[in-house]
């Protein structure tokens, strides 16, 4: 037995929908009955005909027998490609009357005998198709997509923030391009693209609320001509629109599943323009010296700060034995995006989302809006109910105004950091609606009852959740773009 073929069998993933297919199209192929082949590897027909229907996962000795007399490898049964557009179909439909949401319905199985044309086979399955967009589009309210966001949220705090699957990814495809020092540069990331047989094109009239489009037909990949503001590098960019490719994603089903795509994309650029040996080298030395700092990190690897704080918390607690916490805050103090394994008491609503929430006054990336002198880190120290944490913030303009960036580490452990003799230290008892939340009694009691305020209303308040395949992408204005770009024939 091949170990590719041993490798095949043992994932578990084998999909007896697609084998019976393909053995029902080699069968034919070689103009065998049912019967006929069934005698020659000692089968009952019923049997075989369980297998080519899905009904039964055959034993790894009936798959070589039946190879034999098929006078195909048995890799060849085993292929995850359906083996015609029609054998396609079929599994497309019996996939989709086997979902939880179409036996709900109590409607009957519908067969795919030949006396089932193609035409109205593709009608039957894109009627599947959007009664499954309608029900993903019912389904993701707000409310869901912030339960799956908590849910990756907190899946990646158990595994400290680090997806060694896809740091290996990273790194071979930086090896093959030659990459050993130095900051990735914009021709580096021409050659990963070149080598996954992609061509980077800058264009300026990409779809509103695309950061890329990848034409999969013409190996095209279109970028903004420049940044985007608020951090998001065109080599940045570039490379999340190939880990699609390099990390196998299909069409998310899912809000969830779109959000999980996101992550793994982000940190696949991140792993490639800060590669996991260099970068832990690095982040070694400067802990041996006593003098960690995001702002160093940033600039030996030319990234954003927000960047190399995020490639930190990947790194941090696998190769420094550093817990850590992260965020993301506007200039309001809401809060963004945030990671922690060392128990900073981020704010969250009862279902333990944190985005959206308001930090506390108190701590840094707030208090550092504070300063008149914004161009270097600012250092704070923060006394919670958790504990005290020492924390570095940098602070910025964005396009939707004015954002924060921490990153920190509990008290012990800020020995190993520039900026650790700080003198800023903060006392917040959130979330104590005393601590920060409710006026001092002398203001409450000479203005209560007599202001009303007019409030700003967040757009975002009654907007409804982007929808489609891609969430928020307008397929009509996408599809427009590619025939506008696409290489004449």
């Amino acid at each position: 037995m091949s170990p590719q073929l041993a490798s095949s069998l043992s994932a578990a993933t084998v999909d007896r929908l697609v084998l019976g297919k393909r053995l029902r199209h080699f069968r034919n192929q070689a103009g065998l009955t049912l019967e006929q082949l069934g005698g020659r590897v000692g089968v009952v027909p019923s049997q075989l005909s369980l297998v080519e229907n899905g009904k039964r996962e055959p034993k790894l000795t009936l798959i070589q027998a039946v190879a034999r007399e098929l006078g195909i490898d048995a890799g060849d049964l085993l292929s995850e490609e359906a083996p015609d557009r029609r054998s396609e179909l079929e599994i497309e439909l019996e996939r989709a009357q086997s979902t939880p949401g179409y036996e709900q319905l109590g409607l009957p199985r519908i067969r795919t005998p030949r006396s089932l044309n193609d035409e109205a086979l593709e009608a039957l399955i894109g009627l599947h198709r959007e009664l499954a967009r309608r029900t993903r589009a019912a389904a993701t309210t707000s409310e869901e997509a912030r339960r799956a966001n908590t849910m990756i949220r907190l899946q990646m705090q158990a595994r400290d923030n680090y997806l060694p699957d896809i740091e290996l990814i990273a790194s071979d495809l930086m090896r093959r391009i030659g990459h050993t020092v130095g900051a990735v540069t914009h021709r580096d990331v021409a050659m990963v693209a070149e080598l996954l047989g992609f061509t980077l094109i800058f264009v300026d009239d990409l779809p509103s609320n695309t950061r890329s489009i990848t034409d999969l037909e013409n190996g095209r990949i279109y970028l903004p001509p420049t940044s985007i503001p608020g951090g998001h590098g065109l080599r940045s960019l570039a490379l999340q629109a190939m880990a699609h490719r390099v990390l196998g994603h299909s069409e998310p089903e899912s809000y969830a599943q779109f959000l999980e795509q996101r992550l793994q994309i982000n940190y696949f650029a991140a792993a490639c323009l800060l590669p996991e040996a260099r970068a832990v080298d690095y982040l070694q030395q400067a802990k041996r010296n006593r003098n960690l700092a995001i702002e160093d990190f940033r600039d030996a690897f030319g990234v954003t700060h927000e960047a190399a704080a995020h490639r930190f918390t990947n790194l941090a607690t696998r190769h420094l034995d550093l817990r850590v916490h992260h965020y993301r805050a506007d200039g309001a103090g809401t809060l963004v995006r945030g990671y922690e394994n060392d128990g900073k008491p981020f704010p969250t609503d009862e279902g333990g989302a944190i985005e959206g929430e308001i930090l506390c006054a108190k701590w840094g990336g707030r208090t550092a809006f504070h300063r008149q002198n914004r161009t270097s880190e600012f250092y704070q120290y923060t006394d919670t109910p958790n504990g005290t944490y020492w924390t570095s913030v940098q602070t910025g303009e964005a396009e939707h105004g004015p954002f924060a960036i921490a990153c920190g580490v509990q008290f012990d452990d800020a020995r190993w950091f520039r900026g650790r003799d700080t003198q800023v230290r903060k006392r917040s008892t959130c979330p104590d609606t005393s601590c920060c939340r409710t006026a001092p009694p002398a203001l409450r009691e000479r203005w209560e009852g007599k202001a009303w305020p007019s409030a700003r209303m967040h757009q975002h308040v009654l907007a409804p959740l982007p929808t489609g395949t891609f969430p928020g992408v307008d397929d009509t204005s996408m599809y427009e773009f590619l025939s506008k770009h696409a290489p004449e024939v």
